[in-house]
């Protein structure tokens, strides 16, 4: 009789961890320490110089499908942007900077060629100058 009853405390506290300790919290094959974030992430920029005559509704209309993309695509795992501030004028007529964030090649490889990527290319196309598209795989990222 008392193996029915502690089974169910058993089965209780096996799910019970500490989600909220930094020290052991794992999302997604990211390790949080107290210096680093070690972490196994492709990143992918993507930065935009649009046309001269391109209007500003049709660029946010770009940009707003872009920003969509993580609502319809689950292999985005993060998804930044902004656009240029530097003071030091180099960046050769680029405005907008996107950073996404996938866990794996094969994540990437589900975005390219899906549906809903291709659609905004579809939207951006018409008012996109040049396009620089830079990934790399992010071995460390310092955390303070």
């Amino acid at each position: 009789m008392i193996k029915y009853c502690l089974l169910p405390l058993i089965v209780l506290l096996a799910g019970c961890r500490d989600t909220n300790n930094p020290e052991v919290s794992k999302d997604n094959d990211l390790t949080v320490t107290n210096s680093t974030i070690n972490t196994h992430a492709l990143r992918h920029i993507v930065l935009f110089k649009f046309k001269e005559g391109a209007s500003a509704d049709s660029i946010n209309l770009a940009i707003e499908a872009f920003k969509a993309l993580p609502a319809k695509i689950e292999t985005i795992r993060q998804f930044e942007w902004g656009t240029n501030n530097s003071p030091e004028n180099l960046n050769k007529g680029f405005t907008h900077c996107f950073q996404l964030t996938f866990n794996s090649d094969e994540d990437r490889s589900v975005y390219l060629p899906h549906p809903d990527h291709q659609a905004f290319g579809q939207v951006l196309g018409p008012v996109l100058d040049d396009v620089l598209v830079f990934d790399y795989w992010a071995e460390e990222i310092s955390k303070r």
